[in-house]
């Protein structure tokens, strides 16, 4: 895992499912230069999370996702040195560090 962002990368192979860390309303399912494929979903907690560099995608739009439903596949679009998914949390409108969500990963920093 590696981290100088706003978010946290985690290796992974490309196509490797990726899942929803909540339910929630899917804000976002496109393309730009940097994030490549991404997803945003918004969660009723008033949080959101993102999902970038995606190979593939499985939801759109408007769609409604539950916690652990599989809405994308690992890649490496957009600006990207490997396959790898870019995972971000938003509260509030910021960013917020997704480690404290976590326990027992390590990472490193770039």
């Amino acid at each position: 895992m590696t981290r100088f962002h706003n978010g946290i990368d985690i290796n992974a192979s490309v196509g490797a499912a990726i899942v929803a860390a909540d339910g929630g309303n899917v804000a976002v399912a496109g393309y730009n230069s940097g994030y490549g494929n991404y997803i945003m979903i918004y969660h009723s907690n008033g949080s959101a999370t993102l999902y970038a560099h995606l190979s593939s995608m499985s939801v759109s739009k408007g769609d409604t996702v539950s916690k652990g439903q599989v809405i994308g596949g690992a890649g490496s679009t957009g600006y990207s040195t490997g396959p790898h998914l870019h995972f971000e949390i938003h509260i509030n409108g910021g960013s917020v560090d997704p480690l404290g969500y976590f326990s027992g990963l390590s990472f490193y920093n770039c």
